[in-house]
C-alpha cells in the first residue's frame, strides 16, 4: 500500500520557480530517506536533493545548493521541493522515491533504481525560454 504521488512540475522560464510535492501513503516519513531524483534524455539518473528521519536531515546536489530546498509536512506526510533560479539544465523528469535511512548517504549525484525501495511516477520540469 507504500504510494508516492509527485505535482507541481510544468513549464517555466530561466529564474523562475517551482515547487514539487509528493504525498505519500503507507508508511511514516520519519522511519525513511526521501529523496528527489531527475532524468533528462540521454542522461543518467541524477540525485538532487533527500531529507531523513525525524530531524529532517538534508542533503543538496551541489549545482542546486542555495537554489533548492527540501521540506517535510508530517501533517501531511507529503515532502517537497522548493526550486528557485531555475536553470535550462534543470531541465527533466524529477521523481520522488523512499528508501531506507541509509540511503541518505548516496543520494545525491548517481543513483541506480535499486538505492531506492518505492518511486513514484514523476513530474515534468522544463526550464526554457
Amino acid at each position: 500500500q507504500l504510494q508516492l504521488v509527485e505535482s507541481g512540475g510544468g513549464l517555466v522560464q530561466p529564474g523562475g520557480s517551482l515547487r514539487l510535492s509528493c504525498v505519500a501513503s503507507g508508511f511514516t516519513l520519519d522511519e525513511y530517506n526521501i529523496g528527489w531524483i531527475r532524468q533528462a534524455p540521454g542522461k543518467e539518473r541524477e540525485g538532487v536533493s533527500c531529507i531523513s528521519g525525524s530531524a529532517g536531515r538534508t542533503n543538496y546536489l551541489d549545482s542546486v545548493k542555495g537554489r533548492f530546498t527540501m521540506s517535510k509536512d508530517n501533517a501531511k506526510n507529503t515532502v517537497y521541493l522548493q526550486m528557485n533560479g531555475l536553470k535550462p539544465e534543470d531541465t527533466g523528469v524529477y521523481y520522488c522515491a523512499v528508501g531506507p535511512l541509509r540511503t541518505y548517504y548516496y543520494c545525491e549525484g548517481y543513483v541506480p533504481n535499486s538505492l531506492y525501495d518505492y518511486w513514484g511516477q514523476g513530474t515534468q520540469v522544463t526550464v526554457s525560454s
